[in-house]
């Protein structure tokens, strides 16, 4: 006999707090219960005993509570989306046909130390799936311990780092110190360290109680003293009862296969297609893809490579398998300029390596393999086009390898980019998270590795042990997820999105990043000053207008100002008892006619532009280049849109003087020029596509002015006669549809009243009833599948569209309106981008694609072709993709962005 015990109530706040927030179509949290079903699928699958239960707690009320009335006191009552997750995971455990058990009066931990005895005493052997630290006292010849979200034994190193002693001592520690959590009180002043050497030195508590008074004088013989009592309660409080009657007995927990009927009805219900795909209840699966991710190999151990022998082997396994994940390690994990470390390779789950070429080891350690011989390994196996290599992130990945002359890698596919085609919005696309989601399991994390705070070290510094642990880990994860998460692109209609689009944009962002954009040192310089000396010609504004001198900066100070002292309405504080100052704050003050909460405002944009552009910019010049190298962010965003870091240049302001004043700052190389190309009103443009609006769609045909003509429509203004007042307020419902607007935001931006918006808004619906039918239909539409879909199939994922909290069910509504408009506007540009390197070549031109800001593309060509570069630009872009509207690109040429923008 081999039981295998699953402590189901640990396992569910472990999931709860591990997995993002998800919900099924009636708005139900189900996070817990996606874990817990991933958990016990791969349990069944790779630890598959002959016997097999999981144990829960009936309730919290337990016999403890009437030997101690404080046990668990402290305990919050559990969120209120964990609770209804409870009854939803014993169903799970049912549909997997899997006992689940539990007992009132007793807690699941003891009905685990007595099914577990009962299964020693029949001569079986016993696998406890749990982390919990009370479940270690077990451990014992024939008990073994599985942490189910890192899928890695416990043993006796992992008790001994825990409490310092043996399993047969972690009673005996554990009424020393006690437990905060479950309020157990043990003796006040003693901690792990301090028990596990007293009962080292004396062997159990009663004999450290005893040998207490004859002490050394000192506050922990006091405390043992006075706390006899309470350490002798803790070890009550703290023993397992073995003795615990057994609702169901050991010898009917045999393993049965599950009814893939129930199964399936209950996965399909809550959602969990990824679950229904991998244990094959669902049609659409590649079989050769599910061998990869239902391996029952463990995560671990992964072992350095230091033999050039060890890495052929594994490039003989690649080519055998046809299959190699990478994990690529430099000195700089955060930016576009580190150096490569190491490599984290896996050609089988759980057969991961680590392959160190720069560390800087000390001299008595294993040497590192000779570059030169490592290269040409890797380099035949990177260009053979047999073998498939697998990346997360695969242009930060390219790009170190590139940077350290290493062959062009292909094939590839990118884990992050698969799960980003299908699934953006519905969690981050991190490996960690990734992790958590699909294979129920956490991955190491690179502070692992490099240490924290000052004790932090470079990671070609950090000891090559961590490393591989570390990088080999993250191979094997990448080759499980690509095992798991490719074959379901074509279950969800993604494939083309994933293959066409997403992987396509890899080298075309990657020589983007690469190439940069040069500004202009001493126009910053200069713009930080102008930025300065506006930042402080408004401070006396605001100084004048608060009757004295304050750090406009402070939050603090600022809350105090306004409504202390200027008393002024609306103020609310916070948690911390400081009065709230936010934008929204200083908007509701600025509608209010209050000046100086608008200098505020103008003060705060300056100095953010000030720190973010105008001051951080220079650092962030490459001194190798001269220029700026954005590092643009794939997946990211709900919606498929790029965004970027270091520096993020998708914040600069559009419509504004200072964000013009910014753009001037990028400047053109020598002989060249910039080209500017921005789609015009191209989410205006989608919505009269998509919603089927025959007034827009005919307006958009003839080249009208859209905002007059909406204007003339909505508000019976002949177009001859349109004032510019009138066409204002047609271009804020026009754009504010787009993002959901209510009366009251078109109100605040019109500065007229709720009612009066709402009035404009109702005329407007009036007369564009398809776009009413639009905004309903999508929201149904992500009510009902949890995502609504660009016009080019791009699943955006809508998270919270069910919530309880009206606010945030708000929130998502608009984000389900507007996603599939701007989601299809981030999926026509990619398309432009991936067609616009090929077409420069083609048509000769050395023009090069610098930048990407939204709707817009910023070029660099020489002064020669820059008309005829600008002009292919507009054909490619207005042609990316055929609407019933037709796309127009508005081009700009000029030596710096502002000119040419």
């Amino acid at each position: 006999m081999k039981l295998v015990l699953v402590d189901g109530s640990g396992f569910i706040f472990r999931a709860f707090h591990a997995i993002p927030d998800m919900q099924r179509d009636d708005g139900v949290h189900v996070n817990a219960v996606f874990g817990f079903c991933n958990m016990l699928a791969r349990l069944l699958k790779d630890h598959t005993g002959t016997h097999l239960a999981v144990i829960f707690d009936a309730g919290r009320k337990t016999f403890r509570d009437r030997i101690y009335g404080q046990y668990k006191a402290h305990r919050p009552p559990p969120p209120p989306e964990l609770v209804p997750q409870f009854a939803l995971i014993r169903e799970a455990t049912k549909a997997f046909g899997v006992p689940a058990i539990e007992l009132e009066d007793w807690e699941a931990d003891d009905l685990i130390a007595a099914y577990a005895k009962a299964a020693r005493e029949e001569g079986g052997e016993v696998v406890i799936v749990s982390s919990d630290k009370d479940l270690m006292q077990l451990l014992r010849d024939g008990v073994e311990m599985l942490d189910p979200m890192k899928n890695t034994p416990i043993g006796l190193e992992e008790v001994a780092k825990k409490f310092g002693v043996t399993p047969d001592k972690v009673i005996e520690v554990q009424a020393l110190i006690g437990d905060s959590v479950d309020n157990v009180p043990g003796v006040p002043g003693i901690g792990p360290k301090g028990a596990a050497a007293l009962i080292d030195e004396y062997g159990t508590l009663e004999k450290v109680l005893e040998a207490a008074p004859s002490m050394k004088p000192s506050k922990r013989r006091e405390s043992l003293i006075d706390h006899a009592e309470a350490a002798r309660l803790s070890k009550q409080l703290v023993t397992l009862r073995d003795d615990a009657p057994l609702p169901v007995p050991v010898n009917e927990l045999g393993v049965k296969a599950w009814d893939a009927a129930v199964l399936r009805a209950f996965l399909v219900e809550n959602n969990f297609r990824s679950i229904r795909h991998r244990l094959g209840l669902e049609d659409g699966v590649a079989e050769e893809a599910v061998e990869v991710e239902h391996s029952n190999a463990p995560f671990g151990p992964y072992k350095p490579i230091y033999k050039l022998e060890e890495l052929r082997e594994i490039a003989a396994t690649a080519r055998e398998t046809g299959l190699l994940a990478l994990s690529v390690q430099t000195d700089n994990p955060n930016g576009l300029h580190g150096n490569l470390v190491g490599l984290g390779v896996a050609t089988k789950p759980g057969q991961g390596a680590y392959l160190p070429l720069k560390h800087h080891v000390t001299l008595d350690a294993e040497p590192q393999l000779p570059w030169d011989e490592a290269a040409e390994v890797l380099n035949a196996i990177f260009t053979d086009v047999a073998v498939l290599k697998i990346f997360h992130d695969a242009k930060f990945s390219l790009e170190a390898l590139h940077r350290a002359g290493l062959a062009t890698v292909a094939p590839l596919d990118d884990a992050m980019l698969i799960s980003y085609a299908q699934d953006a919005g519905n969690f981050a696309q991190d490996l960690a998270t990734l992790a958590r989601v699909h294979l129920s399991h956490s991955v190491k994390s690179a502070d692992d590795v490099t240490g924290m705070g000052r004790n932090r070290v470079n990671f070609a510094e950090a000891p090559v042990e961590k490393a591989t642990a570390y990088a080999g880990e993250a191979a094997d994860v990448v080759l499980r997820l690509w095992g798991q998460l490719k074959p379901a692109l074509r279950v969800h209609k993604s494939l083309a999105l994933y293959e066409l689009l997403e992987k396509k944009l890899i080298p075309v962002l990657a020589e983007m990043e690469a190439a940069g954009v040069l500004v202009d040192k001493d126009d910053l310089s200069a713009m930080s000053a102008e930025f300065e000396r506006r930042m402080g010609a408004f401070e006396k504004q605001i100084h004048k207008l608060a009757g004295h001198e304050f750090n406009v900066g402070s939050p603090k100070q600022l809350g105090e100002v306004l409504f202390e002292e200027m008393k002024l309405s609306g103020g609310k504080k916070g948690k911390t008892g400081a009065w709230g100052t936010d934008s929204s704050v200083l908007e509701t003050l600025a509608e209010q006619g209050e000046e100086i909460a608008a200098r505020v405002m103008d003060w705060r944009q300056l100095s953010k532009l000030k720190s973010t552009y105008a001051d951080a910019l220079v650092g962030q010049i490459d001194p190798k280049t001269g220029r700026v190298h954005t590092n643009f962010q794939m997946a990211a965003t709900t919606t498929g849109r790029l965004s970027s870091t270091d520096p993020n240049l998708q914040n600069i302001p559009i419509r504004t003087e200072e964000g013009g004043r910014i753009r001037k700052a990028f400047i053109a190389a020598p002989g060249h020029s910039l080209v500017s190309a921005d789609y015009s009103q191209i989410e205006l443009r989608l919505l009269a596509h998509v919603a089927d609006i025959p007034a827009l769609k005919e307006s958009f045909a003839n080249g009208e002015d859209i905002h007059a003509r909406t204007a003339s429509e909505v508000f019976g203004v002949p177009m001859k006669d349109m004032d510019s007042a009138t066409r204002r307020r047609a271009k804020a419902i026009n754009f504010g549809i787009i993002y959901g607007i209510s009366a009251f935001g078109l109100g605040r931006q019109l500065g007229i009243s709720a009612g009066e918006a709402k009035s404009y808004i109702d005329a407007y619906f009036k007369r564009y009833p398809e776009i009413r039918a639009y905004m309903d239909n999508t929201k149904e539409q992500a009510r009902t599948d949890g995502f609504v879909l660009t016009p080019f199939g791009r699943r955006c994922w809508v998270p919270r569209i069910k919530d309880k909290i009206p606010a945030l069910r708000a929130y998502a509504e608009r984000q389900a309106i507007n996603a599939p408009l701007q989601g299809g506007a981030a999926d026509i540009i990619k398309r432009a981008m991936v067609k616009l390197p090929k077409a420069l070549k083609e048509a000769g031109l050395n023009a090069k694609l610098l930048l990407q800001v939204h709707d817009e593309l910023l070029f660099e060509a020489p002064d020669d072709e820059v008309k005829a570069a600008a002009k292919l630009a507009q054909d490619v872009m207005q042609n990316a993709v055929t609407l019933s509207v037709p796309l127009v690109v508005e081009t700009g040429i000029g030596k710096n962005w502002g000119k040419a923008h």
